[in-house]
């Protein structure tokens, strides 16, 4: 039976944070996710205008992953009236409390927004109770006409593309693509007779430098570092991000590739998240398996301190180098980074590696295009310590990879929604499918509704 089919883009277009999709089919209203938008700020602004829906009305809520820009607004849904269920894979649903806990202690400090009753223990207590987690490839019947399963995107532990099939036609999510080969997860599934695809864009218009450059990279940073007898900041994002860079570390220290050194990482939720990965060995690929079933302590190594209490924090500074630290948040927007930051950027001797994406307007996009003062915490911070990026180490597909993840579905393709990237890096996106592979390819933007029969 045919059915019709309106699907509008609430966020996450035109920006690559604050994913928000809403889709309405068979009577129902279904959200794939609910994530902050992330500029100058951990949440901009813009977040706490009100919803374009109806949050009471909202039968349904998918998250694709638990990074925050896909479920950090899920307490303003709740405090708002949605009473739905919520669904993600078990990972995700695990990692939830730890990211929302982190989140509203963050932002229930925020003097021009009053976000405490918002952010507050009891609504996140409530959408944990009304969460479900799933398996991949499990099956959701969401009504007669309407099944759903997650398949394994390989960006992050549990990330999930959600694949709706609706009176035979499949429409897929993507959330976020990884950039496997990863050294941790699976490889991104093939997607295979997709009729509609929402798909990220955040490399879309540049390529990722290849495994063995990056790895060399890193190295020769971490030696030039050493060298120089200075101190080595990576900003970093405490889910996924941390956990691969421990485990880069763990192998090039075991293989003496690089000095011993003291190295820090300095994120109490990066530390608690890495306690859940070891819940979830069967979700990594089979290498990485393999390495933790003949080495207990994988995330552990000689030199590897992770300083959970603040006061550790603080004592850090006190450590002589050469040394390395690792903190959040990834864009140096909040965290305990911009403590470091604050103490480390003015020294010619010292070093700070870029492994992420950079929003526009954050400290860490401002810094890597080469500002000689950036204000962290209110204070202008001379730059002159030496910047390295490294873009291998991205969580997301490049734009070949893209690419080729559209091709092995591009003949039953009826549209292509790329949204998740900034724009020129979703226009580009849209123009090569369009040149390459002939598909129906358009960058929405923020608001739009399609509508079409399944």
């Amino acid at each position: 039976m045919a059915s019709l089919v309106k699907l509008t883009f609430c966020g996450g277009a035109g920006s690559v944070t604050g994913a928000n999709f809403l889709l309405q089919a068979d009577g129902k209203k279904i959200l794939v996710d609910c994530g902050l938008t992330q500029g100058m700020k951990l949440a901009d602004d813009i977040n706490w205008d009100p919803f374009p829906y109806n949050p009471k009305e909202i039968d349904i809520l998918f998250i694709t992953h638990a990074h925050v820009d896909h479920l950090g607004r899920v307490p303003k849904l709740i405090n708002e009236g949605f009473r739905g269920k919520i669904y993600s894979t078990l990972p995700t649903k695990t990692m939830a409390p730890l990211m929302l806990e982190d989140t509203a202690g963050i932002l229930s400090k925020n003097q021009e927004y009053n976000l405490k009753d918002v952010y507050s223990e009891s609504n996140i207590k409530l959408a944990l109770s009304l969460w479900l987690g799933y398996n991949y490839h499990e099956t959701i019947k969401i009504s007669e006409n309407i099944n759903v399963t997650f398949l394994d995107a390989g960006h992050i532990l549990g990330s999930a593309m959600v694949l709706f099939t609706i009176a035979g036609k499949k429409i897929l999510f993507t959330g976020d693509l990884g950039n496997s080969p990863s050294m941790l997860l699976p490889d991104t599934e093939k997607a295979n007779l997709i009729d509609y695809l929402i798909m990220e864009s955040t490399y879309g218009d540049r390529n990722h430098e290849s495994r063995e450059d990056r790895r060399k990279n890193l190295e020769e940073t971490i030696k030039n570092n050493y060298r120089a007898k200075g101190t080595l900041i990576i900003p970093t994002f405490s889910l996924e991000r941390s956990q691969e860079l421990l485990f880069e570390l763990n192998d090039l220290v075991e293989n003496n590739c690089i000095p011993i050194m003291p190295i820090f990482l300095d994120s109490p939720l990066a530390i608690r998240l890495t306690e859940v990965f070891k819940q979830f060995k069967s979700y990594f690929n089979e290498n990485a398996q393999k390495a933790m079933v003949h080495e207990k302590h994988i995330f552990d190594f000689p030199g590897l301190h992770e300083t959970l209490r603040s006061e550790e924090s603080k004592m850090i500074g006190s450590v002589p180098n050469p040394k390395i630290v690792i903190a959040g948040s990834g864009m140096s927007s909040g965290g305990r980074i911009v403590h470091h930051e604050r103490h480390y950027l003015p020294d010619p001797n010292n070093t700070l590696l870029l492994t992420g994406y950079q929003a526009v307007g954050t400290p860490g996009r401002l810094i890597q295009e080469g500002v000689k003062t950036v204000r962290i915490s209110g204070e202008d911070v001379v730059v002159r310590a030496h910047v390295v990026t490294i873009s291998g180490y991205s969580g997301h597909k490049d734009s070949d990879g893209l690419l080729h993840f559209v091709e092995d579905t591009s003949d039953t393709l009826k549209k292509v929604f790329v949204v998740m990237g900034e724009p020129k890096s979703s226009m580009f996106l849209v123009q090569k499918l369009r040149d390459n592979l002939g598909v129906d390819a358009y960058a929405p933007e923020r608001g739009d509704s399609v509508s079409f029969i399944c």
